[in-house]
């Protein structure tokens, strides 16, 4: 099993939007970099666990978790010439872009904010989430990374 981070901007697509889909469940569509393609076509397995994290937002964070519901397959969003991920390199012959199908698992009972994340940089070492200008959507959690990043969950921050 691996354990993923996914970042989305709640103004396009929010925790709440994924709750309120059938089913819960969701594809994750418009990814456009190679390397998150490749994680996702190549990694990812129905199952893993994946933190849910709201960008470019008054407080960026973790929100939620979600799991892979259903492993990569092409994006049809990349052959559909209106679609804002259009593609003309890639189409249904030859895709190039893929997603994934994603499933609520939980809320966090807090979001678990960049900053405070950034406080713990000795705790999370290595974390590409927090390494200086990575701008991946899609990203790889190290098992110990993730539990201290869930543990951190229950403890009160004060403001």
């Amino acid at each position: 099993m691996n354990f993923w981070l996914m970042k989305t901007e709640p103004g396009a697509f929010s925790l709440d939007d994924l709750i309120s889909r059938p089913g819960q469940i969701e594809p994750w569509d418009g990814v456009r970099n190679y390397q998150a393609r490749n994680m996702m076509r190549d990694q990812m397995k129905v199952g893993d666990p994946v933190f849910f994290y709201h960008s470019n937002c008054e407080i960026p964070g973790i929100a939620g978790i979600v799991r892979i519901a259903r492993e990569a397959y092409p994006d049809h969003t990349a052959f559909d010439p209106v679609h804002k991920h259009y593609d003309p390199g890639s189409s249904p012959e030859n895709p190039r872009w893929l997603m994934v199908d994603v499933q609520f698992v939980r809320r966090l009972q807090r979001i678990i904010s960049l900053a405070e994340l950034k406080t713990h940089a000795s705790a999370l070492d290595g974390f590409a989430l927090l390494r200086k200008g990575n701008r991946l959507s899609v990203m790889t959690v190290d098992a110990r990374h993730w539990a201290f990043i869930e543990a951190l969950e229950t403890i009160t921050q004060r403001g």
